[in-house]
């Protein structure tokens, strides 16, 4: 099992290599230099050449990518160019963000995804089963950009329940007390948190639904049931146990879709975050700050990936047992 880890472990940083390495020549390569004026102000390229100097960007892309490492192993991130501080500042404001929206979205993603596909394997071949696959099918459907402006139009344009956008009311936020801020922002989390986790919750119940279906058809579920035992026990106690297994694997390809789509809600919801600080730096092009963003990035998904086969093992004593 340690054997198994470490090979994991070495997987993960191998793929977070890949994926720095790949952003830096990408975003190196795009059009554009971090140093273009606004619409205002003229453009003067001798001071942009200038600032590519004092910056290394004149030096050959090799070069400018082994002084990058070099720095990156030290733990320097570098400087953003658009910001004008360090890279570390910027991402300590915006993950914090991003991993309540995230968090939230993963809690209500499972809880009412497993809740529906309990629902819909109980109730299999029932109109009311029927009618919610069919919704769930419809949600799955769906952008997760276009449900957010859907929600985003119904609830705080038409009927001014929620909040349009922002972490926080930036006129009551400061005046509030301790349990008054907490509730400012999680009312401004309600959108934005629903809109990630609706559709992922539609994709685990069907996905549920149909590892409970393939359970229930075990020898050990009849002989459960031959033993006198309630329905709703054999359900949730025996049956789900087992199904739960392929749920856990759905766990870690969870993360990816949540970051993806965190990037677009962030934006829609004016949420600020990681997702919306990537997208901001790329149209500035700002070259460190969109490198540290996808190395956190990847670096989340790769541990994503290694905390699902650690449940899974935790989850199959058989998986523990051979080491694989």
């Amino acid at each position: 099992m340690t054997a198994w880890l470490l090979r994991r472990c070495a997987a993960a940083v191998a793929i977070v290599f890949a994926v720095v390495t790949l952003t830096f020549i990408l975003i190196h390569l795009a059009p554009g230099t971090p140093f273009l004026p606004g619409p205002e102000r003229a453009f003067d390229p001798a001071a942009s050449a200038r600032l590519e100097r004092q910056l290394g960007l004149d030096r050959p892309l090799p070069v400018q990518f082994a002084l990058y490492l070099g720095q990156l192993v030290r733990g320097n991130l570098g400087d953003s160019f658009s910001q004008h501080r360090p890279v570390s500042e910027a991402l300590a404001e915006a993950v914090p963000n991003t991993l309540v929206l995230t968090g939230s979205a993963l809690v209500l993603d499972f809880v009412v995804g497993i809740a529906l596909g309990i629902f819909l394997a109980a109730r299999a071949r029932r109109a009311s089963a029927a009618l919610v696959d069919q919704v769930t099918l419809f949600f799955y459907s769906l952008p997760t950009f276009w449900l957010g402006m859907v929600l985003l139009l119904v609830f705080s344009v038409w009927l001014r329940w929620l909040p349009a956008g922002g972490i926080t009311d930036s006129v009551v936020y400061p005046s509030l007390g301790a349990w008054g801020r907490i509730g400012d922002r999680l009312w401004h989390l309600i959108l934005p948190a629903a809109t990630l986790g609706l559709v992922g919750a539609a994709g685990t119940a069907r996905f549920q639904r149909a590892a409970l279906l393939e359970v229930l058809h075990g020898d050990f579920i009849r002989t459960a049931r031959a033993k006198g035992l309630r329905e709703r026990r054999v359900l949730l106690v025996h049956a789900l146990r087992n199904a739960l297994l392929p749920v856990i694997t759905l766990f870690g390809l969870a993360l990816p879709f949540l970051l993806t789509g965190a990037v677009l809600i962030e934006t829609v919801f004016s949420w600020p975050g990681l997702g919306k600080l990537a997208v901001d730096a790329i149209f500035a092009r700002d070259y460190p700050l969109v490198v540290a963003a996808a190395i956190l990035a990847s670096a989340t998904v790769a541990g994503g990936s290694l905390v699902a086969d650690l449940l899974y093992a935790a989850a199959d004593p058989r998986i523990r047992v051979s080491g694989t």
